[in-house]
């Protein structure tokens, strides 16, 4: 394929990603058509069926898309945090609660995508992208070895839990800060 064909095919398989993240994350899963989605990106049904073959394809590749944006934030936030890896930790699980529960992350990762593609490829998606960096950074904090996979699972499922609920818009502001709070809390515990 010449350069630019692929250039323009790259960029068309953007646009229908962006479309269809912007539409899932305002209706929902059931409310959005691949029809919806070409008006919205100002390209026809085929073009969608070309680039994702069907809505269940479109659909897990913004979820994979939208998983990976979350880690990123993650990653950077451990990054600003400095060179102590508790610090890190803690910036980590700090930013994965506020990324998974902004827009459009939170209505397509935590109430669609469990329930549309199901629990265990959900999980497999989160433990590939967040979870693989909360491992890594429990490990540097010195987590034992023989405590990391039940620690990593046990503090994944709080912040899910977590921001699930503040999805679910559990009180504003006060309910947020309370959940970062409660985060600290476990933290302590985990890095003691």
């Amino acid at each position: 394929m010449p350069r630019t064909s692929a250039a323009v095919a790259a960029q068309t398989s953007r646009d229908i990603l962006d479309a269809a993240t912007e539409l899932l994350a305002g209706r929902g899963i059931t409310e959005v058509s691949l029809a919806d989605v070409a008006t919205a990106a100002g390209l026809t049904r085929g073009a969608v069926y070309h680039h994702y073959r069907n809505k269940a394809g479109l659909f897990r590749a913004v979820v994979a898309h939208l998983q990976a944006d979350v880690a990123t934030a993650v990653v950077a936030a451990a990054e600003r945090a400095g060179a102590d890896p508790g610090d890190q930790l803690r910036a980590g699980c700090h930013a994965f609660v506020d990324a998974i529960t902004a827009a459009p992350a939170a209505r397509v990762l935590l109430i669609d995508a469990p329930a549309t593609i199901g629990w265990q490829e959900w999980r497999d998606l989160d433990a590939q992208h967040s979870g693989q960096h909360l491992r890594e950074a429990l490990a540097s904090a010195g987590v034992l070895a023989d405590l990391l996979e039940a620690s990593a699972v046990q503090l994944s499922g709080a912040m899910n839990e977590a921001a699930l609920w503040l999805a679910q818009d559990a009180g504003g502001p006060r309910a947020h800060a309370g959940a970062h709070r409660v985060l600290d809390q476990l933290l302590d515990a985990v890095l003691t």
